[in-house]
């Protein structure tokens, strides 16, 4: 019914009326257009998209998941190009210990039901990529995780409101003019834009997201690759066979992974070019900036290499420019190629973002990657925080935040922040008798994914309490955010801690080191702290770094300057359980850091130290003097005798070594345990 209709069945009285009540009664387009709300929004749904919605679900948060395609894992239907992954998926490691198994299994997400272990997916070492697709499909499946599937966001922005957990919303439109709030914006986009360099007849170039995958594509052709990393030796090692050769042109020199220990260098299984070329058949590596360079197309349709500044404006025929050979003849490009490949990798695709946001600075490095703290969250904006592939300039070419394996526990130690941020649920952490520190840290090094995966970023932290009677344990906290763990965590560290981190030697690693040196490995204690490969570093503060401390750290080093450092040497077998070569020279330091006495005794000894010192050690007063200890039994005295850690008092009222009942030598008691013990000595009373 019309408006004028209703006047002539109302009158005026009515009119008014409706005209009063008309937005109450008509659809309202404000109302329509209010924004869908959500605690946390996720884009994408890739490994770190359902990752972190994975936790999310797990703690009963309010999320949603967007992505564009009409299933999760879209990058991996179409990438690799030759779909060979290179994360590992070593499914047999001689352990039964699930998080020690870890270590070793690159692909598979985080979660409480065993049947999401990659290894049920594939059986190779290197899987397919559709595997992987598979399996993400799976995992947002079995888990019910919220995905809106076909969804893609085309514009972020800001609406500041003072409301909002961080003074603002964040707002996502989709491609449907659907809009969405958020008060929390996880981006988990990757990287998805294809890095190109601007330089004359660049159009001529073949991308790695276009070009063929079919080797009959390339027989008998000469083909030059530009780029270094694995996506170039991936599309080289496709047409090795087939090709008269190839050539490999980049700014830099080739960095091998086993080189660097960084996992996104050139990996073994894609180097095949190498043997090729350091065997001269006619492969080759050559290195020259690319902004310096120019492609022609000569009238056959083969190009050429040539320098920038030789090209004449408008004309960029080969048989016009002059080009290098004309003055060198030994110009070592000046053979003409059939195909000119780019692969030069990815960047981030800041394109959807107002810069209100501010996700970049425009530098080098953040034309790659959105700018982010050492917590993950943006520079820019309070409560945006980057995940997975696109947050790996906190640790670009140092670890492994960029991949699965290593940006599974950066997601986590994301949640974990915002859930004391926004939840007020503390950090996880456990609270043990100072007695057990030892063998806490000796079981996390050896047993730890996410250390051992992402060292030197992230670390263990053992809060002492006061006297340091007992200690709670926070693992994989971001070692570089240590100035603000109290705030982050929600814990208090007043009485001094420990970190606990993995490091490789500082002068280990880099594409221009021999790691096959004669005495690269380091076997004796005394020389612990000259241990090259991946092993575990104490660092002790009697307080808490200070920002400063933390951004003005000497060089090389992933925290400030300690009270105290320990290395346990490093082994072979990655396994730190030798009593003498790794667990004694630990013990012994922390003892020297808290000036207490660690080891474990036997009530025996406890009732003797109790008669004859002023101070018991820890274990004795909080096992012994608690009636919480180990109950002695006549095998286990007479054992105790046998090893020399007791003494036998039945001999001594007998009388030995010509002492008579009651002669106790100088200054003995007669119910003292023995000489006196150091308590660094550890075949003495130590358990």
């Amino acid at each position: 019914m019309g408006l004028s209709a209703a006047a002539l069945l109302w009158g005026l009285p009515g009119l008014l009326l409706t005209i009063a009540l008309h937005p109450a009664l008509s659809p309202c387009p404000a109302q329509a257009s209010v924004p869908a709300h959500r605690d946390y929004c996720v884009l994408g749904a890739g490994p770190a998209g359902l990752q972190m919605a994975y936790f999310l679900q797990r703690a009963g948060r309010d999320y949603a998941v967007f992505e564009r395609a009409p299933r999760p894992g879209s990058f991996f239907t179409r990438y690799p190009r030759h779909r060979k992954l290179i994360s590992i998926n070593k499914r047999y490691t001689g352990k039964a210990n699930a998080e020690f198994n870890l270590r070793h299994d690159w692909n598979s997400l985080l979660s409480h039901d065993p049947r999401l272990l990659f290894r049920h997916y594939s059986n190779a070492y290197f899987p397919d990529a559709g595997d992987m697709v598979r399996y993400l499909g799976d995992f947002a499946d079995r888990l019910g995780l919220h995905v809106l599937y076909n969804t893609t966001i085309a514009h972020v922005t800001l609406n500041k409101d003072q409301r909002a957990w961080n003074g603002h919303y964040f707002i996502l439109t989709d491609q449907k003019g659907q809009a969405y709030q958020c008060s929390v914006l996880l981006v988990a986009t990757g990287l998805s834009v294809p890095n190109q360099v601007d330089f004359p007849g660049s159009e001529y170039l073949d991308g790695y997201e276009s070009v063929s995958v079919d080797p009959e594509d390339f027989v008998g052709q000469n083909v030059l690759i530009l780029g270094r990393g694995n996506s170039a030796f991936e599309t080289a090692e496709n047409i090795l066979g087939v090709t008269n050769f190839i050539h490999m042109l980049s700014r830099s020199r080739v960095r091998l992974s086993w080189a660097t220990h960084y996992v996104g260098d050139l990996r073994a299984i894609n180097n095949g070019l190498l043997d090729t070329y350091q065997l001269k058949s006619l492969d080759g590596l050559l290195e020259s900036d690319l902004t310096d360079l120019a492609i022609v197309k000569d009238l056959e349709g083969k190009f050429h290499v040539t320098l920038k500044f030789l090209l004449e404006e408008g004309n960029r025929s080969a048989d016009a420019v002059p080009l290098p050979q004309d003055d060198n003849d030994n110009f070592a490009l000046r053979v003409g190629y059939d195909r000119v490949i780019r692969c030069l990798g990815w960047n981030f695709d800041f394109s959807i973002f107002s810069k209100s946001l501010r996700l970049s600075a425009g530098g080098e490095l953040s034309k790659k990657y959105p700018l982010v703290k050492a917590s993950y969250e943006s520079k820019g904006s309070r409560g945006l925080f980057v995940l997975g592939t696109a947050s790996h300039s906190v640790d670009y070419r140092k670890s492994a935040g960029g991949f699965i394996h290593g940006f599974r526990y950066t997601v986590r130690a994301v949640h974990r922040l915002l859930e004391q941020r926004h939840h007020g649920v503390t950090w996880p952490s456990t609270k043990h008798p100072i007695t057990q520190l030892a063998s806490a840290i000796i079981r996390r090094v050896n047993e730890a994914s996410g250390l051992y995966q992402m060292f030197s970023v992230l670390a263990d932290v053992v809060l002492l309490e006061e006297n340091a009677t007992a200690f709670e344990y926070l693992e994989e906290f971001p070692m570089q955010a240590l100035a603000q763990l109290e705030a982050i965590t929600g814990r208090r560290a007043r009485h001094g801690l420990f970190v606990i981190n993995m490091e490789y030697g500082r002068n280990f690693s880099g594409p221009d080191k021999d790691v096959f040196f004669y005495d690269r490995s380091v076997g004796h204690t005394e020389d612990a702290w000259l241990s090259n490969f991946l092993h575990p570093v104490i660092y002790y503060y009697r307080h808490l770094p200070t920002e400063q401390e933390v951004r003005f750290r000497p060089a090389g080093w992933p925290l400030p300057r300690p009270t105290a450092i320990h290395h346990i040497v490093e082994d072979f077998l990655t396994d730190w359980t030798a009593p003498v070569g790794h667990i004694l020279p630990l013990r012994r330091f922390l003892e020297n850091c808290l000036d207490t006495d660690l080891r474990s005794f036997y009530a025996e000894s406890c009732f003797l130290f109790a008669l004859t010192r002023q101070k018991l050690p820890p274990f004795c007063q909080q096992g012994y003097l608690r009636t919480q200890g180990l109950v002695g039994t006549e095998s286990l005295h007479q054992h105790g005798v046998e090893s020399g850690l007791l003494w036998d008092y039945a001999t001594v009222g007998r009388g030995v070594s010509g002492q008579q009942p009651g002669d106790h030598g100088p200054g003995q008691h007669p119910l003292a345990p023995g000489p006196p013990v150091s308590p660094f000595d550890s075949n003495k009373e130590e358990l």
